[in-house]
């Protein structure tokens, strides 16, 4: 009966959320309602005391993380640089290596720390334009997208800055270059896989008379980019350039700068000091500074246009960042509940059953990210739940911290990215796509997403590369 309450609320988190209701209204009502089913009088103590509480400090964490992404992301849409690394691929490939070109495009976008949903209403209509004139079929424009921007820059590339590579420092005291050798051969794997599963599934297609699509049976068709000036594809790219490199001199310096385990603020007016472990604040710190050196980068090359829409702009980022950020919390509170609960401390004993501490936690951790249909979301409830499990099973087998990094993060983008998955509905919508059309290339790339995260477990134990 334990178990089947914690799924009974698990599942319905899962309906809930692909049937489009708001998780942050869902998350709270299904996280009580399974406290309600477990034991009613904890219902008040476990909403204010563990829910909102988990909420309150995932948000302390990790919202400035969420607000500078969503506002760098804003303004390379404003100023036009988007546009022209997208303009500037394009015509370096050819608009016959469509699949390829929007893969590098979106690759470079999120990797330079643009968030996936900026991402693609960025490169949407580029990639429709260079689908239309190879004639490729409209419905391989979601998994191109989805190639570069859900699988091996989101969480598998070291050092990138999105939030599925930031959560694991917390837990582990690492940084978001954690195991660099294996983060580069899984990347490769999902690169190489992925891009040999759409070509070959762009030939089964056009064997059979498929082309573009006909205008007719056409929806969210983008209009023709109307000619303006363009900002130098070199200038666009700087300041990705400064986000990803200011983030791996940070790391490198902030220890540096703070050689003590701990930093501590003493103002007279504060009743005690407060104290933060630098080693766990690292990522975070590192992360933070390098997104405001790339806003400030931005601002210097293209303070006109962006300056005339920075108002509009700005406050449809601020946003964006509140509900990504909100979305993410309350699934933590959420999993910070379920995990409390007598039915999840049973799963979580049966797992201890996988004998392997690397499999152990690939499979928690994508599993989890399935039910909830969220990477961070998902790994944010199995850390929260069992981070000190794995990181003694890691200890004991003598597996170095960053590897567990490596493996969490890869895992969380593994099955996470199923029909109910929020980036999925959101580039379906975009794209002007149904899941019956689209869904198919996009769950292949779920497929290599989660055979890669074993592939690098295997790579592990049989070179000992991190």
């Amino acid at each position: 009966m334990a178990v089947a309450i914690a799924a009974l609320s698990l599942i319905l988190l899962m309906i809930a959320a692909y049937r489009g209701m708001s998780v942050i209204l869902m998350a709270p009502l299904l996280a009580m309602l399974a406290v309600f089913l477990t034991d009613p009088a904890a219902v008040p103590a476990a909403f204010s005391g563990l829910f909102m509480e988990r909420v309150a400090s995932f948000l302390k964490l990790y919202f400035p993380v969420f607000l500078l992404g969503a506002l760098f992301g804003k303004l390379i849409e404003m100023s036009g640089f988007s546009r022209a690394i997208v303009t500037a691929v394009i015509g370096l490939v050819g608009a016959g290596r469509a699949i390829p070109a929007i893969m590098i495009v979106t690759a470079l976008l999120t990797y330079g720390g643009v968030s996936v949903f900026v991402a693609v209403f960025a490169v949407y209509p580029f990639a429709a334009e260079m689908f239309r004139q190879a004639d490729i079929p409209k419905r391989l424009v979601p998994a191109a997208i989805g190639l570069g921007a859900i699988t091996f820059t989101m969480d598998a590339l070291p050092g990138t800055p999105q939030i599925q590579n930031i959560i694991p420092t917390s837990f582990f005291g690492t940084t978001t270059w954690a195991a660099p050798a294996l983060g580069l051969i899984g990347s490769m794997f999902i690169m190489t896989a992925g891009l040999t599963y759409l070509g070959w599934r762009r030939r089964r297609l056009v064997a059979t008379g498929e082309g573009y699509g006909a205008p007719e049976t056409l929806v969210n068709e983008p209009d023709a980019a109307a000619d303006e000036a363009r900002v130098h594809p070199l200038v666009a790219l700087l300041p990705l350039l400064v986000v990803g490199l200011g983030n791996l001199a940070l790391t490198l310096a902030i220890p540096c700068w703070l050689p003590g385990d701990y930093v501590s603020l003493s103002l007279s007016g504060m009743a005690e000091p407060v104290a933060l472990k630098v080693s766990q604040m690292t990522a975070l710190w590192a992360v933070e500074g390098a997104l405001l050196a790339g806003i400030s980068t931005i601002l210097i090359f293209a303070f006109g246009p962006v300056a005339r829409r920075f108002a509009e702009g700005s406050k449809a980022a601020v946003g964006g960042a509140l509900l990504a950020g909100m979305n993410t919390a309350v699934e933590y509170g959420f999993g910070a509940v379920i995990a409390a609960l007598p039915g999840f401390l049973m799963v979580k004993e049966a797992l201890k059953a996988i004998p392997n501490p690397l499999i152990n936690e690939a499979v928690t951790v994508t599993s989890l990210a399935g039910i909830t249909g969220s990477a961070s979301g998902g790994l944010s409830i199995a850390l929260a739940a069992m981070a000190d499990q794995f990181i003694a099973a890691g200890d004991a087998a003598g597996i170095p911290r960053e590897v567990l990094h490596r493996i969490a993060s890869m895992a969380s983008g593994g099955m996470d990215s199923l029909p109910h998955n929020g980036a999925v509905i959101t580039l379906l919508a975009v794209t002007g796509l149904t899941h019956r059309q689209a869904y198919k290339d996009i769950f292949a790339l779920t497929l290599i997403k989660t055979l890669a995260v074993f592939l690098v477990i295997a790579v592990y134990y049989l070179t000992g590369l991190v």
